[in-house]
């Protein structure tokens, strides 16, 4: 898929700005942050978690929804098998002093959002910020088993992969019952996102991070929780362009650290044109409109969908 091939790309570029070697390709550490899209189950160890694969849909049985969340590749997964890379465990699965944390961890959360407060009605999730502390906590744990050099050397040197900011906008700033949509305009809160996402990547970066890659929103007008607000059932322009705003913002931003920060070498992968092509012309890739197609980033369906979460996998 297109949509694949361009996030592998990016990665594939910081890669190349590093090394040729295909040794390295294939020993590269990663460590992933995000929200369902990425998750690969560290919500299953957060007992109150709304946010979690194995509640009842669309009258599909639970356990074959969680086996499905468990077996079929997310986004990350296809991106990694693109790299010929590993895809790391979810951090909760792992003991505190598990030798595993070396390898590459996944912090990912389904609900999870740059602001803390980004959907709080799933009760438990790890926002951005509590992903960064857990990576500390992983840092701390790492200096303990071989040395604060050889640490600062092994968290320089991987990769990391970050895809957040739809929750912001599906789980928080549209709904109508929260309060940063009725606090904020659109562009008051995006300069909120932006401000919060430079100070968490900041910190990323005091942390270790140097080579990291941030994933853009897709079309979140396209979703089915706001195409159910047109009449027609269509994507909405003023939620679309609004993403837009952001993927420039958050840009501009990687382009600002990059300059900021030494040896920094933060990319922006963009594959919200792929997505929305994908959403305008599903036969062209072999898929019907009816068909749920998760590449890690879209789903065609036109039911109603129990959680605004599940709803975020347009």
């Amino acid at each position: 898929m297109a949509i694949v091939q361009g996030l592998a790309l990016a990665a594939a570029l910081i890669f190349a700005a590093a090394t040729t070697s295909l040794t390295y390709a294939a020993s590269v550490v990663t460590y992933v942050f995000g929200d369902s899209l990425t998750e690969v189950g560290n919500n299953k160890y957060l007992q109150y978690s709304l946010a979690r694969s194995d509640y009842p849909c669309m009258n599909i049985p639970a356990q074959v929804l969680l086996w499905l969340t468990s077996f079929l590749p997310n986004f990350w997964d296809f991106e990694a098998a693109k790299l010929g890379i590993q895809s790391p465990p979810p951090y909760l699965s792992l003991s505190k002093n598990d030798d595993a944390l070396l390898d590459g961890v996944n912090y990912a959360s389904g609900g999870a959002g740059i602001l803390n407060d980004t959907g709080l009605y799933f009760i438990q999730r790890l926002s951005f910020d509590d992903q960064i502390d857990c990576f500390n906590k992983t840092k701390e744990v790492i200096k303990t088993k071989i040395g604060d050099a050889a640490t600062n050397k092994h968290v320089n040197e991987a990769l990391y992969f970050i895809g957040i900011g739809s929750n912001d906008y599906v789980n928080n700033f549209l709904q109508p019952f929260l309060a940063d949509g009725q606090q904020y305009t659109h562009d008051e809160f995006l300069e909120l996102l932006i401000s919060t996402l430079d100070q968490q990547l900041i910190r990323l970066y005091q942390l270790g991070a140097r080579k990291a890659v941030f994933h853009g929103l897709g079309p979140l007008g396209c979703i089915p929780s706001q195409r159910v607000k047109s009449k027609k059932g269509i994507c909405l322009k003023r939620v679309n362009e609004w993403a837009l705003e952001f993927n420039s913002r958050a840009q501009k931003l990687l382009n600002t650290l990059n300059q900021r920060l030494p040896s920094a070498k933060f990319l922006f992968a963009d594959t919200y044109g792929d997505v929305l092509d994908l959403i305008n012309n599903p036969t062209a890739y072999g898929e019907s409109e009816l068909v749920e197609f998760i590449d890690g980033a879209v789903i065609f369906a036109r039911v109603p969908l129990i959680l605004p979460e599940l709803q975020a996998k347009f």
